[in-house]
């Protein structure tokens, strides 16, 4: 088999914490049992839930009983919206969000739309974060619902969600933020949300789990029927091995969030500097500033058509944008938010790395892409 290509693509998804890995095995080898069976086993299962529940809401700093085990982000994103706005009076029927959420949540808000709900999408600013004046303007007496990503998942850009938050609490609205890009990667204690979506793959944990947490006292509606699991919100067996994959990446985050954040900045600096002699654009915030993850950086080659640089890069895992989308052939809408032209958009790489990168693999990646991308720039 080939080797595996030096990962650039962390926004996609992160590889498995070995702590993660060793928490699940024991429910993959042998301890089969069903979580809601009365036996033994079955009490085990649910114990080993229910301790996953505990690490996932310590490291977001809130009470695990109102931490509902999903799928993923998708389906908790869905969920927040569409039980969001179902258990809202009918007073309240608009949602309100931004150009450059996640494609799941503009979905989600289209299919309320058809459904009869009223729906705000807002434009940001020219650096992809929000325009305070026009969300101002934008909230009203009508609104339920007010979703913001924490982190965008193109363009690295860390949003105030506590600042939003208590804009949409002053008119009475709820507030929902999609954190898959920033749970286990920057504090996500104080974010002032009602409702709040996380992923495990996004921050070293296993793919198809995730989890809403949500605010004792805040009513939604499920969208899915059956047994009531996850206190009636989200019916299905709970998988034991994916929640203990979780919580162990939670807690190992918790301990090292810092060291981590510490670690990644060095690796953009690194970057910046490599990519220095080619000319090159970042699209987004300051990558020196406070306003963005380190771990991304969005950058757009004049000259340098982006998908014959990814073709002809195949030791590396690069992408253009958004994974989930990248197969559709359909430009960035996070990047056409900021005013990008279908050119641009063309002409620019999604950078993503996590902690398990090492400096000398990380010049080894940029020295390659550097060199490929001059000599499209300029053939001989």
């Amino acid at each position: 088999m080939p080797p595996e290509p030096i990962d650039l693509d962390s926004q996609a998804t992160t590889p498995l914490a070995p702590e993660a890995l060793a928490a699940m095995l024991p429910f993959l080898e042998r301890q089969h049992w069903n979580p809601h069976s009365a036996h033994r086993g079955g009490r085990i299962a649910r114990a080993t839930v229910e301790a996953a529940r505990i690490e996932v809401a310590a490291l977001l700093g809130e009470a695990p009983e109102g931490l509902v085990f999903t799928s993923g982000a998708t389906e908790a994103n869905n969920l927040a919206l569409k039980g969001a706005l179902e258990s809202a009076s009918p007073s309240r029927n608009r949602l309100v969000t931004f150009a450059t959420e996640h494609s799941c949540v503009l979905e989600s808000a289209r299919h309320l739309e058809r459904s009869g709900a009223s729906i705000t999408i807002l434009p940001v600013l020219p650096d992809g974060l929000p325009d305070l004046a026009a969300y101002e303007r934008a909230l009203g007496p009508d609104v339920a619902l007010v979703c913001a990503m924490r982190v965008n998942n193109e363009v690295g850009s860390i949003w105030p969600t506590a600042r939003l938050a208590a804009m949409a609490h002053a008119h009475g609205a709820l507030f929902h933020t999609d954190a898959a890009q920033a749970f286990g990667k920057i504090d996500c204690t104080s974010l002032g949300a009602d409702l709040v979506s996380l992923s495990a793959h996004k921050m070293h944990g296993p793919k198809g789990i995730g989890a809403l947490w949500v605010r004792p006292g805040t009513r939604i509606t499920a969208q899915q029927d059956g047994g009531g699991q996850e206190s009636g919100l989200r019916s299905g067996t709970q998988a034991p091995a994916l929640c203990a994959g979780f919580g162990a990446a939670a807690r190992r985050a918790r301990h090292h969030i810092a060291a981590d954040e510490t670690h990644i900045r060095a690796l953009l600096t690194q970057a910046l500097v490599a990519l220095a002699p080619i000319p090159y654009h970042i699209n987004g915030p300051d990558p020196h500033g406070p306003h963005r993850w380190p771990g991304n950086l969005s950058v757009t080659l004049p000259g340098v058509d982006a998908s014959r640089l990814i073709a002809k890069l195949p030791g590396l895992a690069l992408a253009s944008g958004a994974a989930c989308s990248s197969g559709s052939n359909r430009p960035s809408h996070v990047l056409a938010a900021l005013g990008l032209s279908r050119e641009r958009t063309r002409q620019t790489l999604r950078l993503g790395w996590n902690r398990t990168m090492s400096p000398t693999m990380f010049a080894q990646a940029l020295a390659q892409l550097t060199a490929t991308a001059q000599q499209l720039k300029n053939p001989a």
